[in-house]
């Protein structure tokens, strides 16, 4: 019987429909490296899983008891993408360019059209609360893709895969801040990666809520046209009575993000290339350097 799935990898979706529950997780990835380049041993496949643990390559499909057309993440890189990370990386290797944003601002962050989509999504959006905010903190906003983790990387675990010394930051700085995770992903995905790298169930720090892509809004610049950003305005519509301009800080790797809220962002250094590195030479790097920036001081 045939078992349809969908895979996501790259910004991409691939759709396998020629396997059967009784071909086995290793007939998949070989399937998959057909479609997409990356060697069996290469590809990390999120949402398989047996009895809790990751299935290994000689399960049958069919044990996954996956519904059809079941959308599951491959984490990869091809070898030919590798090949550009052995030697040392640019002095710039932020993993997108992105154009300046200081002659965009005037032009968007009080533009009446963007603040009236804002009123919407604060009407519109729900946010599930997972802890509640708690009273005399700042808040701390972070992207997930290229600010907390690689997702196309090589690497087999959510360690390898974490930006450096990621829980020891959160840690500290949940001491000061409530903490919100914000991607322009769906929400299915955000949670999968959120568990992956075990910031969902750390010990150590909570979470107070988490935003996908419905949460964001499209604006027109003059230079670009229409994009998609995160406006913070959401969160304070939401939430005035913790949270505000003075004081909120959003970690993000696209400095476009920062559009509707341009005082409030912090672009960290790249993270790619470094990670790759990583999975060439394991556990040879601690990339102390790669670790998040520190947390601005309000008065």
């Amino acid at each position: 019987m045939a078992l349809p799935i969908i895979v996501k990898w790259g910004g991409q979706e691939y759709s396998v429909t020629t396997l059967s529950e009784d071909d086995t997780v290793l007939d998949l990835k070989q399937f998959l490296k057909t479609l997409t380049g990356v060697l069996p041993e290469r590809q990390k496949l999120l949402g398989l899983k047996v009895k809790g643990k990751p299935a290994e390559n000689d399960v049958k499909l069919g044990a996954l008891k996956l519904k059809p057309n079941t959308k599951i993440m491959m984490m990869g890189t091809r070898e030919e993408s590798l090949e550009d990370v052995l030697g040392p990386p640019p002095d710039n290797d932020d993993v997108v360019n992105d154009f300046d944003i200081e002659d965009e601002v005037v032009e968007v962050e009080n533009r009446e059209e963007n603040l009236l989509k804002i009123s919407r999504r604060v009407k519109e959006y729900k946010v599930e609360i997972l802890n509640p905010p708690r009273e005399g903190k700042k808040l701390l906003v972070l992207d997930v893709d290229y600010t907390l983790f690689d997702h196309r990387s090589c690497a087999e675990t959510g360690v390898e895969l974490m930006r450096p010394y990621l829980h020891e930051f959160l840690t500290s700085a949940y001491e000061d801040y409530d903490i919100v995770i914000w991607s322009a992903t769906n929400m299915k995905w955000i949670e999968a990666k959120m568990k992956e790298l075990g910031v969902s169930t750390n010990a150590n720090y909570k979470i107070t809520f988490m935003l996908d892509s419905a949460a964001m809004i499209t604006v027109h610049t003059p230079r670009r046209g229409l994009i998609d950003v995160k406006p913070l305005g959401v969160i304070w519509g939401k939430f005035s009575e913790f949270y505000s301009k003075k004081n909120t800080i959003m970690f993000d790797d696209i400095g476009r993000n920062f559009l509707m809220n341009p005082q409030n962002g912090l672009k960290p250094q790249g993270l790619n290339k470094a990670l790759q590195r990583i999975c060439l030479i394991p556990h040879s790097l601690p990339l102390r350097e790669r670790a998040l920036p520190a947390l601005p001081v309000w008065k």
